[in-house]
């Protein structure tokens, strides 16, 4: 009888430790919404990968443009265990809100992430822009739950709660930007325990962003970045020849800096929109080095 409960207790450990592993399995996707995304009415179509053979390549390379996404979800990818720091970053792809640059601007990123010893967590949220909604409005609330989500399970996945951060491309560094804005109250009914933890990022990394001024304005900051003195400190890259105008990112930091929220920014004088971080030749494709830096210099990642 000994044994057995012996037996039962390993068996019940065992099984415990399988479902974490597989709740943080790059391969395993965890859906946001237990019961649906809110308002969503199942008339998107598949979703599927849309990059045509008239699609450019990055660096050479193929680059996945995943659209119609009306479920989303999260995938966490952890570092090896000997080199996870407790840090995390919601990861948001590009894509105009139109498709997902899922490899480039997520599954990548979560491998570099991976390597400085940070989990990464790939958000998928919903495209294209739904009718009659404000194109970051469905994407929001993904990102809202997201990062409740992580919140909630960073003990299991080994996180410090206090070091989760947002990182976004091009439309992705809009939604980043708007989530460090937006963090007070949820645009959607509570569902769950989830919905209970602060969505606030600790940090945000914005990577050639898109749509943070209005240029028709005088590029005055978008109305949904309401910059306060509690905003997360940010990390912001862009380059001169952008054809998504550098002005969003300078735009952005002046109201971090005018609000005395800490902040630093790189401009590059080439490099275009795009690139993720494969290598081009351009230096603003060691953006990554500088990131991990800064990381090191806000308390992120601890200097060991």
């Amino acid at each position: 009888m000994a044994f057995m409960n012996t037996l039962f207790v390993v068996c019940v450990a065992s099984l415990a430790v399988a479902a974490l592993a597989n709740a943080a399995n790059p391969s395993t996707s965890i859906p946001l919404w237990p019961n649906g995304a809110p308002g969503e009415k199942g008339v998107m179509g598949a979703e599927h990968d849309t990059t045509g053979p008239k699609d450019g390549l990055v660096a050479g390379q193929h680059v996945i443009r995943l659209g119609s996404v009306s479920v989303p979800t999260i995938t966490v990818y952890r570092p090896p265990q000997e080199k996870n720091t407790g840090a995390a970053v919601l990861i948001c792809p590009g894509g105009g809100y139109h498709i997902l640059a899922m490899d480039l601007e997520g599954t990548e990123i979560c491998t570099w992430l991976n390597s400085i010893g940070v989990t990464g967590v790939l958000l998928k949220y919903r495209v294209p822009t739904r009718p009659d909604q404000p194109r970051h409005a469905a994407p929001l609330q993904d990102a809202q739950r997201a990062l409740g989500l992580i919140r909630q399970h960073a003990g299991e996945w080994q996180l410090d709660a206090k070091r989760i951060g947002v990182l976004g491309f091009s439309a992705g560094g809009h939604l980043a930007a708007t989530l460090s804005n937006n963090y007070a109250q949820r645009t959607y009914e509570n569902v769950d325990d989830a919905d209970e933890f602060s969505c606030r990022p600790n940090f945000t990394v914005l990577i050639y962003p898109a749509y943070l001024t209005v240029k028709e304005q005088g590029d005055k900051l978008a109305p949904e970045l309401p910059v306060t003195t509690n905003t997360p400190p940010a990390f912001l890259v862009q380059t001169g020849d952008d054809a998504i105008r550098v002005e969003n990112s300078l735009g952005y930091y002046l109201a971090l800096k005018n609000a005395k929220v800490p902040a630093e920014m790189h401009l590059f004088a080439t490099g275009g929109h795009g690139y993720g971080l494969r290598a081009s030749g351009k230096a603003v494709t060691t953006w990554p080095q500088r990131a991990e830096e800064w990381l090191h210099t806000l308390g992120i990642l601890k200097t060991k």
